[in-house]
């Protein structure tokens, strides 16, 4: 499936964010790193501290990937749960040490029951789900009452230049970087791919409160290229 057809439908995007992620998850530490000039896990540490994780709680993180949220988080909390999709993902999380029960799964079906988790956490996730409406509900499903979500993702940036520049640098380095890496431009053009047909930040604040989340905000960082959203059940 090529990347041109990987958006025409819920189905054919699951299937080529699964076949992706495979093919990547052995590199995908050093190309979050790569593509973040390394402020990835400053990004992720702001995250941890929106979202306030307290001994006694359970915390899921959704499209946990090599599971560095869900580490990050063992030591201060009750129970960590790390979920992701791509097998290969769960395998190198499982690896690691740490106290994190890793699961694969997908975040618009979760296998898991209602009212689980105090905290639900996400990086880079909801941009990836064939359909973020079911998504949103899963978390939402999963959570206690008054349980947090708390996500960092990509933005797309409402000013056009600013939006136009930016699509441009992530489509050029993902090319280089996809051939380099795996020999096929098309590997890392996936995020601004991804990034053009995302709602933006604002735009998934609103799907959450219609999802019934509420004290919803938007934290921009990068100067709004990224975005942190933390809501409440």
């Amino acid at each position: 499936m090529s990347l041109r057809t990987a958006f025409s439908s819920p189905d054919t995007k699951r299937r080529y964010v699964r076949r992706l992620f495979t093919t990547i998850a052995d590199r995908y530490d050093l190309i979050t790193c790569l593509l973040s000039f390394g402020r990835d896990r400053r990004w992720k540490a702001r995250l941890i501290a929106l979202a306030r994780p307290a001994r006694g709680e359970a915390v899921l993180d959704l499209a946990c990937g090599t599971g560095d949220l869900a580490f990050a988080m063992a030591g201060r909390v009750r129970r960590v749960v790390g979920l992701d999709i791509t097998p290969r993902m769960v395998d190198l999380a499982s690896a690691k040490p740490g106290q994190v029960e890793f699961l694969v799964g997908d975040m618009g079906a979760l296998p898991l029951g209602d009212r689980m988790f105090d905290l639900v956490t996400t990086g880079y996730g909801f941009r990836n789900v064939p359909v973020l409406e079911s998504a949103l509900g899963e978390a939402h499903r999963v959570l206690r009452p008054g349980g947090r979500l708390v996500s960092l993702d990509f933005d797309r940036p409402r000013s056009w230049l600013l939006r136009t520049v930016y699509l441009a640098y992530l489509t050029v380095v993902g090319s280089c970087l996809g051939v380099l890496l795996h020999g096929d431009p098309d590997t890392y053009r996936y995020i601004p791919a991804s990034i053009r047909r995302y709602p933006g930040a604002h735009g998934v604040a609103d799907r959450m409160r219609a999802i019934g989340f509420r004290e919803v905000e938007v934290y921009p960082v990068l100067g709004g290229l990224m975005a942190i959203h933390r809501a409440v059940k």
